[in-house]
């Protein structure tokens, strides 16, 4: 899976992603968080736009130590030929966050000289 570093070093990946299992997939461009250990962030206008289901509130602790309670979507990936349900927790951030679940098996390569974003599933 490729993707690219923007003109901020962002490193982004296309994904696919769907309400339901037999639903269309839909684009998303994804920033890759090393620092958020879930699956994605959504806005709540992306989470609309994509119709994602409810699924539980859970809490978690941002980076100042703050304790929040957030809610949380399903989604299914298209993640490496398998389509797998995922977690996904409301935000109003700018950019779609990828976290470090979805990473797990992966090696990730972010190479800012030549603006690469290389993510091989490696399990």
């Amino acid at each position: 899976m490729n993707g690219n570093v923007d003109d901020s070093n962002r490193a982004l990946l296309e994904v696919g992603v769907r309400a339901k299992f037999r639903d269309d997939s839909a684009s998303v461009i994804a920033w890759v968080d090393t620092a958020f250990d879930g699956h994605f962030v959504f806005s709540s206008k992306l989470i609309r736009d994509l119709e994602l289901e409810t699924l539980v509130e859970t809490e978690a602790v941002l980076a100042d130590g703050t304790k929040v309670t957030l809610e949380t979507f399903v989604a299914y990936l298209d993640w490496f030929g398998e389509l797998i349900p995922v977690q996904v927790v409301a935000n109003e951030g700018k950019f779609p966050l990828l976290g470090t679940a979805l990473l797990e098996k992966c090696k990730l390569t972010v190479d800012y000289v030549s603006k690469t974003v290389v993510v091989d599933s490696v399990g």
